[in-house]
């Protein structure tokens, strides 16, 4: 065999045992599980995730587990149970499911706050717990995260904490928007999106709010092997699939509860109404800031052709 073709081989010999190791050792208790199609979308999923993080240099073999990434990770013994909490992505549905599930359901989703599900202890996060246990649980627990499409995800976290009279948001961080870019700052109009992107796109990302920090760094993908990569696109059919591989009362179903009823989900059409706020320039800079969020998960920066195929 000459060096040419031995040069080519072996790099994808080595992705191909990569892969393998990525996510075939739980793969094997879901396959006789699941139905095939769903299967085959997990696989998918999994595949182009790794393939980012190795092309990106995202993996950190044995480095030290991520202090902000661990308070992201809630875990429920019980059923050996954990979830990365990414805010805009149904997490207080998933947190009243994760409640429910250690309370043997004594109570109803629609009883629990979205206030208080958001402050109890109730539900451990793994940074409480010492590194050892910590390791043990990712090892033997099963590990789901969830996603979005950056840019919807943006809108919604600007609608639900900008337009909102919520203290820290509509108050402490508006008024830290107004001060950045205008000349009146006693001004008490609502922050407008524009504004809202600029001071987003101000700040290094590590240093980002959860609500619109990029997903891949507060749940670090590359290096905790999720079992179940979820999607809001496809969220009640992946819920229901991850209720089922932890073995949950059958009678348990993930709740469509909404913070604000009366106001329509933030959906394709709205989300494009607020980009065609934007520049060019303004869009191409949001891109930039979500770009592993878009390659790990597969989501298209073509956000027009996205949003009118999926509405």
């Amino acid at each position: 065999m000459n060096q040419r073709v031995l040069a080519f081989l072996l790099p994808n010999f080595l992705f191909g045992l990569f892969l393998l190791g990525f996510f075939s050792k739980r793969q094997k208790n879901l396959t006789d599980t699941f139905p095939k199609n769903w299967l085959a979308i997990q696989n998918s999923r999994k595949t182009t995730l790794a393939s980012v993080c190795l092309k990106n240099n995202l993996n950190k073999p044995g480095s030290k587990l991520d202090s902000h990434v661990a308070y992201q990770l809630f875990v429920e013994h019980k059923h050996k149970f954990i979830y990365c909490e990414v805010p805009k992505v149904g997490c207080s549905n998933w947190k009243r499911t994760i409640f429910l599930l250690q309370s043997n359901l004594n109570t109803e989703a629609s009883e629990i706050e979205h206030v208080n599900i958001h402050h109890t202890t109730l539900i451990k996060r793994l940074l409480s717990y010492p590194p050892a246990l910590q390791k043990e649980f990712l090892s033997n627990y099963t590990k789901v995260m969830f996603t979005r499409h950056p840019f919807e995800r943006l809108v919604s976290a600007y609608r639900d904490k900008l337009l909102h009279s919520e203290p820290f948001y509509s108050t402490t961080v508006a008024n830290e928007i107004r001060a950045m870019f205008r000349k009146n700052t006693n001004s008490s109009e609502k922050v407008s999106f524009q504004e809202f992107v600029n001071f987003i796109i101000a700040k290094p990302p590590h240093s980002l709010d959860i609500h619109w920090k990029p997903m891949f760094l507060l749940c670090d993908p590359c290096n905790i092997h999720y079992d179940v990569l979820g999607k809001y696109e496809t969220l009640g059919l992946d819920s229901d699939h991850v209720l089922k591989a932890i073995d949950a009362p059958e009678s348990l179903q993930y709740p469509s509860l909404k913070r604000y009823s009366s106001e329509k989900r933030t959906d394709g059409d709205i989300t494009l109404e607020y980009l065609r706020q934007l520049t060019s320039k303004q869009i191409e800079k949001i891109k930039k800031l979500y770009e592993m969020d878009f390659f790990l998960f597969n989501y298209t920066t073509k956000y027009e052709d996205h949003f009118s195929l999926n509405n």
